[in-house]
């Protein structure tokens, strides 16, 4: 199997995994996973999209507070959000994006020639 690096440092999504370089890109998901709440949404996402309703009972966290969480995985491209047709209105449901996280903390420069 190749091994992929990314050309310059940040967030790269790849088939299904996402690559993490560089101090500020990893110090950025790092901290968007250093939560529990957080951990545990993203443990309840692996078998499939959840709706937010699902997601704060599982949790027994309020659904502003669940939200809330979902934007901070959202802002570091974790997770997303899909909004389809319920019951009452329109449901939010959430999906991984990523089903592998790489964190490369040493860059190993190409060889010339």
């Amino acid at each position: 199997m190749e091994e992929f690096v990314p050309e310059k440092e940040g967030v790269v999504e790849r088939n299904g995994v996402m690559y993490v370089s560089g101090s500020r890109s990893i110090a950025r998901v790092a901290s968007a996973l250093a939560n529990e709440t957080r951990a545990k949404i993203i443990e309840l996402l692996v078998d499939g999209p959840k709706d937010l309703d699902y997601i704060a009972r599982e949790i027994k966290q309020s659904k502003a507070n669940i939200s809330s969480q979902i934007r901070r995985l959202e802002e570091v491209g974790l997770v997303s959000s899909i909004y389809q047709p319920g019951e009452r209105g329109i449901k939010k449901f959430v999906e991984l994006k990523v089903n592998t996280l790489v964190f490369i903390l040493a860059r190993k420069e190409k060889a010339e020639g």
